[in-house]
């Protein structure tokens, strides 16, 4: 077939266009937020309009269309899905052998305030698998701890959301800024010493916000010492690490330092009051467990980080593929999709579409095959853990389904250039632009669910308005991915996740709202802290060297 080019403006206004394509977020985040639509059906009445809209108005052969949607929905069920199985199969062998109750001990005895765990886990861990492994995982772990440590399934969810943010650009060692090096053409190093100028300030931030969104502006003044350690230390390596060596390692490499000084500031304080959720009985001060207990509960997270942490090693992932790479050309969708100008300098060939099944290297994989070590070190039947396997999956079957329609609409979004209409209505701002800018990041993240798409989505649309601005494109492109962690807690896949987590399948309405507020204040702060390297200390900006303009 002929390929389809993709049109951006089919309403004959820009503004317009970009409103009838944003129909299936309206219809998506409202049958959630406002009329409590469980998740699975929500998101199936936002594929519906997401179809009806790419090809009613913005003229996408049917063809195209579904099978867009159905390359989103293989997308969701695997690596997503897969994620999100392996990484509740962990948790649940952790809790069937006892061990998490040891876990859970040994963190109450660093300190049983809620504030603390929820600093040393949402924040901190989280960010540490965010670096290894990033894709949902941070998330599906961090809240699954936090239930087990006795949270609430709602703020364990909200919280793992909230705190899977500063960390973002910089996941999966370092492929959202590998991403946009390599869509945009600019010099990976001096766009991972941008995002290092920014997000290291909201790194400093988060940490107040988590407290604040949890207990309260007093309850977050009580433990200002913990909050500041953790932000700060996490921060300077940010900073360090992004300006001086690059993407690769600063989540790791930040969240071993956060860990360790949070820890340390423990040994020599300790909030005044025990702060507990309102409704939370006082509980027992917890026997310290012995130390050998102590690392055999830990293990099965200690084996988790190692295995991940090596699986998103470049030289293990492309060992891996290079055994068992097996990547599939969509039927129909493959190259017979041409994005179009503004949003790329020149009209190119067709876009390709490339299943990529690529089990061994998958982080899914690594965390199954962590589960698995860890039961048998534990001292799990390998019979036990098939049947704890099963159960696992038996009560994510819905949840999975979710994922896989959520991404449907994100790729039938992407396919179909409705994501592309509304980033030219924030890329037409012009002297606000760089305001804006982050916030077109932020809305490819809440539309795709991963900082890596959105830089491959509108890395190149940033590049091209901010050279006809006269703004530095790499201002511009980094904004992107720094705004774009602002929207990792409200994509629909990041909620499903937590939701699935947390075992609240059919509440991801009450987890958005949850967090919605709080996705939209921090964009905003990101796209003034943009605004104001852009005109007051544009000296912060890394000197870009001589790149082609591709500015037409």
């Amino acid at each position: 077939m002929t390929p389809w080019i993709q049109q951006y403006d089919p309403c004959g206004n820009q503004f317009l266009s970009a409103l009838v394509a944003a129909l299936p977020i309206f219809v998506l985040l409202g049958l959630l937020a406002g009329y409590h639509w469980r998740a699975h059906w929500a998101a199936i009445a936002g594929l519906a309009v997401s179809l009806l809209v790419a090809i009613g108005v913005f003229k996408m052969p049917v063809s195209l269309a579904l099978a867009a949607a159905a390359n989103g929905a293989a997308y969701g069920l695997f690596p997503i899905g897969w994620i999100v199985i392996t990484a509740i199969f962990t948790y649940d062998i952790s809790v069937a052998t006892g061990k998490f109750d040891v876990l859970k001990r040994s963190i109450a005895t660093l300190a049983d305030d809620r504030r603390i765990q929820v600093l040393l886990i949402a924040f901190s861990f989280g960010a540490f698998i965010e670096g290894a492994a990033g894709f949902g995982t941070p998330v599906a772990i961090s809240a699954a701890m936090l239930i087990g440590l006795g949270f609430k399934p709602l703020p364990a969810a909200g919280l793992a959301l909230i705190g899977n943010t500063a960390p973002v650009a910089f996941g999966a060692l370092g492929t959202p800024l590998i991403a946009l090096a390599d869509v945009t053409k600019l010099p990976i190093e001096e766009l991972s010493m941008m995002v290092g100028r920014q997000l290291p300030v909201f790194s400093v931030i988060v940490p107040f916000w988590l407290i604040w969104a949890m207990a309260g502006w007093r309850g977050m003044t009580e433990v200002w010492p913990a909050c500041l350690v953790t932000g700060l230390s996490f921060g300077i390596m940010q900073f360090l690490v992004s300006n001086y060596h690059g993407p690769w390692l600063v989540d790791v490499i930040s969240a071993i330092v956060s860990i360790a000084s949070l820890v340390g500031l423990l040994r020599v304080w300790q909030p005044k009051t025990t702060w507990r959720f309102p409704d939370e009985a006082a509980a027992e001060r917890e026997q310290v467990p012995a130390t050998r207990e102590t690392l055999i509960a830990w293990l099965p997270w200690i084996i988790l980080s190692v295995l991940v942490f090596i699986w998103g090693l470049p030289l293990t992932k492309k060992a891996l593929n290079d055994l068992t790479k097996l990547d599939f050309p969509v039927p129909v969708l493959h190259q017979n999709v041409v994005r179009d100008v503004p949003v790329v300098a020149q009209r190119a060939g067709a876009e390709n579409a490339i299943y990529n099944f690529n089990w061994a290297s998958a982080t899914g994989t690594a965390l199954l095959l962590s589960a698995i070590v860890s039961g048998l070190v534990l001292g799990v039947r390998p019979t036990m853990l098939a049947s704890l396997f099963l159960r696992t999956l038996q009560r994510t079957t819905t949840s999975l389904v979710t994922i896989a329609v959520m991404l449907a609409i994100g790729y039938t979004t992407k396919y179909s250039g409705l994501d592309a209409s509304m980033g030219l209505a924030f890329a037409s701002t012009g002297f606000l632009f760089p305001f804006f800018s982050p916030l077109l990041g932020w809305l490819g993240v809440a539309l795709t669910g991963s900082d890596t798409s959105s830089n491959v989505l509108f890395g190149n649309l940033q590049q091209i308005t901010a050279e006809r601005l006269d703004i530095s494109p790499i201002l511009a492109t980094a904004s992107n991915s720094s705004g774009g962690v602002m929207g990792k807690m409200i994509d629909a896949q990041s909620i499903v996740v937590a939701g699935v987590a947390t075992g609240q399948h059919g509440q991801e309405g009450t987890i958005l709202r949850y967090v919605f507020a709080h996705s939209i204040a921090l964009a905003i702060l990101v796209g003034l802290l943009v605004a104001a390297q852009a005109y007051i200390v544009p000296e912060i900006i890394p000197v870009l060297p001589t790149v082609p303009s591709l500015a037409k």
